[in-house]
């Protein structure tokens, strides 16, 4: 069985400025269509994509739980700088498929953080 999936960006400007930006991703005709809830422990932890014969993985959106407080840095290996994601707020990325794992370094346990295969 075969899941299909794109994902979507809508960015919206009100005020003083007014625009709309919307952008889609590429459809997957071959998604993993995997959603997980994870705990994140204190440090670097590296995340690897679901391995099933047949699928391929061209996104990823890590969800933090509403109310979290700890810094989240996204590192490719745990020795990088990294970039700090936002406390609450989605992050949706594209990845190429050669894709092997990256690192959610957490400032201090973080329960229920989801992310979303596609």
């Amino acid at each position: 069985m075969s899941v299909t999936s794109s994902r979507t960006i809508q960015v919206e400007f009100s005020g003083d400025v007014s625009s709309e930006v919307l952008t889609s991703s590429l459809v997957n005709n071959v998604s993993p269509a995997e959603y997980d809830i994870l705990t994140l422990v204190s440090g670097p932890n590296t995340i690897t994509p679901p391995v099933v014969s047949g699928i391929v993985i061209t996104g990823l959106t890590i969800i933090p739980p509403s109310g979290n407080t700890s810094i989240i840095t996204l590192k490719g290996v745990a020795g990088d700088t990294g970039i700090p994601l936002h406390l609450t707020d989605p992050s949706s990325l594209s990845l190429d498929p050669t894709f092997v794992s990256l690192v959610l370094d957490v400032a201090s346990d973080i329960i229920g953080a989801r992310l979303i295969w596609s």
